[in-house]
């Protein structure tokens, strides 16, 4: 066997799956095993916010076996992540050090956006279908235990994103409280669905078309690769096949379509609810078509290590994904195109003529991207409290493809570009939840901010071309422009100090007039 073997496992709310795989330059991501155990960790975690002694006990033998696995196969590496059922823990870190004192393996809890940016990665990377698909209006469904996403993409970009907290097994569970039987959970199922999907729509689709709708889920999407299996188009299904496909399924008993689909009994009515759940976003849609590929959490982990590791290149620029959906918030919160882009033009001319200086790193220059789009965005709430609203936007707004982390820096560095900076010893509590690195990754973020921001101070892009050069512990920004930069000049002083403090260099203007 050559290149690396890796192993990847998803803790999720109602299994814990473990992935090995081969990684090679020459053959990208082959997988080798894949090995699955139910156990129902989401039922208590949504109801009480802790798992019982049991269950922990139960997750820490299933982890233990998955060792001995990934041992057989000599994976030197792994990643293994939580999901909603351990985000949802009151008390992550416990569980977390336990796990790792009796099994050795260490668990990262994903976000939200960090759950689904991977699960849309393993189609991109796995399926050259999925570039094709997205040049179309298409929506990706991830259907979760605890949630669902809605993500929107129109010509090949990322438009909108939505997170829904109405999961296959969330759903279940409600069923099972109300008491229904499996005759009423369309009715009922729908009933709870269509509320929220109501106001999906009226916020994001509007007048927007959505021609393809690609699932990701546990249950409906193994079951449609069975069905399809040995044709042209596995896992692909129009409206009407599917929902033919439905009414099949909804006329038999559990056991018979346990044997028919070959899964679990168990599985049954879960399968059943995430069938409900895609219908009634094919209701509200109108896609006509359907596409499942199949892929798992744990896809989406083994591919986002291989591009780590040069063993694959993405054909999808994830990057852009992320920039589309801040300028879409922009725009949502009524953010000016041509003041962002100049103050974007501007700050990261200062960012690349300054690397060398501030040990930052192309992630960062990508998150300052991030912050010159949603710089003034709480001005749609206040134009008094502008700092505080853009931060409370951007801390409640999903971001696909940031971390929760990576949100709260770019939350800070927009904050401090309108309020005063809240130093290491503050106490403030926009850094205390901020480790060390991080606190001076929002310090010269918002040093370059405050600089480019000032260049802009009138909103009126006075400047045709902007140079950024270090020379003699100066940062020289050469200015071409005719118009009259007296405010500018005037009010970039008090900028300009707190780039001094934070870098050692001192920021002046050079101004060429243009004739």
């Amino acid at each position: 066997m050559t290149g690396e073997v890796f192993a990847a496992i998803d803790v999720g709310s109602y299994e814990i799956a473990l992935k090995i795989f081969e990684l090679s330059a020459k053959n990208g991501v082959r997988e080798l095993d894949h090995v699955r155990h139910r156990i129902d960790l989401g039922s208590e975690t949504y109801a009480t916010g802790r798992i019982s002694g049991s269950r922990v006990d139960e997750m820490i033998r299933i982890l233990g076996e998955f060792k001995s696995i990934m041992n057989g196969y000599g994976a030197r590496r792994y990643k293994a992540y939580g999901t909603s059922a351990i985000r949802e823990t009151r008390d992550i870190v416990i569980l977390k050090e336990l796990i790792h004192q009796r099994t050795g393996l260490h668990i990262d809890v994903l976000s939200n956006s960090e759950q689904r940016f991977l699960d849309y990665k393993s189609i991109a990377l796995k399926h050259e279908m999925f570039q094709e698909i997205i040049k179309r209006p298409t929506a990706i469904i991830d259907i979760g235990g605890g949630s669902i996403q809605i993500s929107l993409f129109e010509k090949d970009a990322l438009i909108a994103t939505q997170n829904l907290k109405m999961g296959v097994l969330r759903l279940h569970t409600i069923m099972q409280t109300v008491q229904a039987t499996r005759a009423r959970y369309l009715e009922l199922v729908t009933e709870l669905v269509n509320s929220q999907l109501s106001v999906f729509a009226k916020m994001y689709l509007k007048d927007r078309t959505v021609e393809n709708l690609i699932i990701i889920d546990d249950y409906v999407s193994p079951v449609l690769g069975r069905i399809t299996a040995g044709t042209d188009h596995v896992g692909i299904a129009t409206r009407q096949e599917f929902s033919g496909f439905m009414d099949k399924a909804s006329g038999i008993n559990n056991a018979d379509v346990a044997k028919r689909f070959n899964i679990p009994e168990e599985n049954i009515p879960l399968l059943y609810v995430s069938g409900i759940l895609i219908n009634c976003i094919l209701g509200i849609t109108k896609a006509e078509n359907l596409w499942a590929p199949g892929v798992t959490l744990c896809d989406g982990i083994a591919y986002e290590y291989a591009e780590k590791k040069n063993f694959i290149k993405s054909p999808h620029s994830f990057e852009h994904d992320i920039i589309s959906c801040a300028q879409n918030i922009s725009k949502r919160y009524m953010g000016s195109k041509s003041r962002r882009e100049t103050l974007q033009h501007i700050a990261l001319a200062i960012f690349d003529n300054t690397k060398k200086i501030s040990g930052l790193s192309k992630r960062d220059r990508l998150l300052l991207q991030v912050a010159t789009m949603l710089h003034d965005c709480g001005k749609y709430i206040s134009m008094v409290n502008l700092g505080d609203c853009s931060y409370n936007i951007i801390m409640s707004t999903e971001i696909i493809g940031l971390s929760h982390k990576e949100r709260e820096i770019v939350a800070n560095v927009v904050r401090y570009n309108h309020e005063g900076f809240d130093y290491y010893s503050s106490g403030s509590s926009y850094i205390k939840g901020l480790s060390y690195e991080e606190y001076l990754k929002v310090a010269k973020l918002t040093a370059i901010l405050r600089v480019a921001n000032a260049l802009d101070r009138t909103h009126k892009q006075k400047f045709k071309d902007v140079k950024v050069s270090v020379k003699d512990r100066q940062l020289v920004i050469n200015i071409d422009t005719r118009d009259d930069i007296t405010l500018e000049k005037g009010l970039f002083t008090n900028r300009a100090a707190f780039f001094e403090e934070v870098y050692g260099i001192t920021p002046v203007i050079r101004q060429k007039r243009l004739l």
